[in-house]
């Protein structure tokens, strides 16, 4: 399979978990505004998301997408099927029970998954990643 090939897979997931961690960015917000009153703009919100405790379960799905985008925008670099296995594993770690270190994240998701848009988000793309292993 060419370099192209393999590429459009991660790059659309890459796409779809921006999206889902937008949703998920956003339920956060959400619950940090009913404890504490409105974010006043995007840049406290930046300070908030890097700084505060109510958004740190986000920081495992954060890691994840940056590494990802490091990956895809490495010029000169060919994809492979690793590659496409690594973020697979790296997904599947973050949302298994067995795996304590994202037990902050899942707790937070547990709260999110309510949000019609997290649905929707986490919908897309969980079937592009189940696309990727067929």
């Amino acid at each position: 399979m060419t370099d192209t090939a393999i590429r459009s897979k991660p790059d659309a997931l890459a796409r779809d978990l921006k999206a889902y961690h937008k949703a998920l960015l956003n339920f956060a917000r959400g619950e940090y505004e009913f404890l504490y009153g409105p974010v006043k703009n995007e840049f406290e919100l930046y300070s908030l998301v890097m700084n505060h405790e109510s958004f740190q379960w986000l920081r495992p799905l954060s890691g994840l997408m940056a590494t990802l985008d490091d990956v895809l925008d490495t010029k000169g670099m060919q994809l492979t099927q690793r590659n496409v296995d690594d973020v697979q594993g790296a997904l599947g770690l973050l949302f298994s029970e067995a795996d304590s270190r994202f037990a902050d994240f899942r707790a937070g998701y547990t709260r999110a998954k309510g949000d019609a848009a997290v649905r929707e988000t986490e919908a897309k793309w969980r079937a592009l990643l189940n696309s990727m292993e067929a």
